[in-house]
């Protein structure tokens, strides 16, 4: 009689299935203690880091299966992977590079190898952009502009928010024009970046800069300021601005990912912004997202986006440009491919 009642009150297992790898990610560093935890997250990225720790923050349904579920899973995970070699710097850098790329590989390989922390240029990534802007607003401009080439474009974006008009134009520019930064430039940097907040780096060559860098950092830019900066740009150098233009990925561009794609970001953004910003897409990037719902939730989405009336344009616009910051971020992790491209009003 007893052994039915334990398994009557036995809880059933938790289909992982239905998490998603953040999610599983969150859940694993819960359930650590927070030495373990920090210890983990010391090896990330910073954006990776504020993406898990958001996600962490969410996190607050932590059922036992649901966490039982996660380690079994991690661990099956594990057992997928032989650790002979596993300490070999080759092992350790092939491993890197096909998941970080060749650069990002190569200067994380720097760290790890070197025994070296979050120093110099690279502490800049762990700051807030404005306290960035801050440090680099009374430096030359070349500094400027290597500093704005050597960040992540997303933080690049919101530290060119931070200065004037007239100076956004210069940077960016500058940033257009740079092709690559010598070992013994990038060194000295580090060491005035050091200076100012303390610690040591290592530089090494590298290229930065360019039309890409630049139009990766329009890309993050509000919209208004976006527009307002390539309106200058083309006044002061039209082919520039029209090869800028060129190497954008803009809202409209998602016409041109494949339904699995579009799948994809469907699972990773917020129904609120999606209404939005299909609410002022054309007919064929609407259909382009509703032919990949059920047809319920593509009845559903398009009953919402008629009940909720007219849309300050510029409401739309920042919903887009949410939206893409999700597709960059699917991209970079190789789960969709993305083309390239090129007052308030209301839709």
């Amino acid at each position: 009689m007893a052994e039915g009642t334990e398994l009557a009150e036995q809880e059933p297992e938790y289909d992982v299935g239905k998490l998603d790898g953040l999610e599983k990610a969150a859940i694993l560093l819960l359930s650590l203690s927070e030495d373990d935890a920090a210890q983990l997250l010391k090896f990330m990225e910073p954006k990776q880091v504020q993406v898990l720790g958001a996600a962490m923050a969410r996190m607050d349904d932590m059922t036992q299966p649901k966490i039982s579920a996660v380690h079994a899973h991690f661990i099956e995970e594990i057992q997928n992977y032989s650790t002979i070699g596993f300490k070999s710097e080759d092992f350790v850098r092939r491993a890197l590079t096909a998941a970080l790329g060749e650069d990002k590989a190569a200067h994380l390989l720097d760290q790890i190898l070197a025994g070296s922390g979050a120093k110099g240029l690279e502490s800049l990534k762990w700051m807030d952009s404005k306290q960035v802007a801050n440090i680099i607003r009374n430096e030359h401009p070349q500094i400027q502009t290597i500093v704005m080439s050597y960040l992540e474009p997303e933080q690049s974006a919101e530290i060119l928010a931070q200065f004037p008009e007239k100076v956004r134009l210069d940077l960016l520019m500058r940033v257009a024009n740079l092709e690559e930064v010598q070992p013994a430039a990038l060194q000295e940097l580090n060491e005035i970046m050091e200076k100012q907040f303390a610690g040591q780096a290592g530089a090494q060559a590298a290229k930065m800069g360019g039309l890409k860098a630049a139009a990766n950092i329009m890309n993050f830019l509000d919209t208004s300021v976006e527009s307002q900066l390539m309106d200058a740009i083309r006044e002061q150098d039209e082919e520039m601005s029209q090869q800028i233009q060129d190497l954008m990925f803009v809202f409209d561009n998602l016409i041109d990912v494949d339904d699995r794609g579009i799948q994809a970001l469907l699972r990773d953004v917020q129904q609120e912004a999606l209404m939005k910003a299909i609410k002022g897409a054309d007919d064929s990037l609407r259909d382009k997202f509703t032919k990949n719902m059920s047809k319920r939730a593509a009845d559903m989405l398009l009953d919402d986006i008629e009940a909720m009336g007219p849309v300050r344009l510029s409401e739309v616009e920042g919903a887009q440009k949410e939206i893409l910051t999700v597709a960059r971020k699917l991209a970079d992790a190789g789960e969709i491919m993305l083309g390239g491209g090129g007052g308030d009003e209301f839709v």
